[in-house]
């Protein structure tokens, strides 16, 4: 039976999965999943005419984001300014964010965007793995995308920012246990497998704001 590297779907058959990866993730397929689309098309006809108007859509949709994407962050044409090649990475990793002794449940509908969000987000109502879909995708642009501000020495959590300057908070921000600098850590994940779906090891992401008194 097969399992959506995309999402969290399983199929009955091989080509009712095809189906479902022209159908819903035209623009995110890698090159060796386009080719088997591709494949399938030349098998029935049928799909390809199904995919048509669905292609025809993702092209306006990325050449949208592309536009977007120029005027945004192409501005000084350093790596971490933006991700890049959606679809060409599929990576999951885990987090943790506490502020103040309250830890943030990235299972709340807020965070559970996987059509907004396409480089990094959560999905299937699972708040403790996280999904990258390109690659350059910083934990700051992560971030960022859910309303969080990330620094390596602030948090901005619901119009609140916490700073490790101040005397009253401590920021922590660690991957692997080692301190980064947000803006220029890029997210690593593990590939999708069965064993990926359970557990991860991908990046395990700290973000902790405490109290000092």
């Amino acid at each position: 039976m097969p399992d959506c590297d995309y999402c969290e779907e399983s199929f009955g058959s091989e080509e009712a999965y095809l189906k479902h990866l022209a159908g819903t993730h035209e623009g995110e397929l890698g090159p060796i999943d386009k080719r088997r689309i591709g494949e399938a098309d030349d098998d029935d006809g049928s799909l390809a005419d199904a995919a048509g108007p669905i292609a025809l859509g993702a092209i306006v949709l990325f050449a949208g984001a592309t536009i977007a994407y120029l005027v945004f962050f192409a501005g000084s044409g350093s790596a971490s300014d933006g991700p890049s090649g959606l679809g060409s990475v599929h990576g999951h990793g885990t987090i943790n964010m506490t502020v103040t002794g309250q830890q943030v449940d990235f299972s709340r509908p807020e965070y559970q965007r996987p059509g907004e969000n396409r480089f990094f987000h959560f999905e299937g109502g699972n708040g403790r793995i996280w999904h990258v879909h390109g690659e350059g995708v910083t934990l700051q642009y992560a971030m960022n995308t859910l309303d969080i501000g990330v620094t390596s020495d602030s948090v901005t959590f619901q119009g609140t920012t916490y700073e490790d300057a101040d005397p009253e908070y401590d920021v922590e921000v660690t991957v692997g246990g080692e301190a980064v600098d947000p803006s220029e850590y890029v997210l690593t994940g593990s590939n999708r497998t069965p064993e990926a779906r359970r557990t991860s090891s991908g990046s395990h992401v700290r973000i902790i704001v405490t109290r000092t008194n």
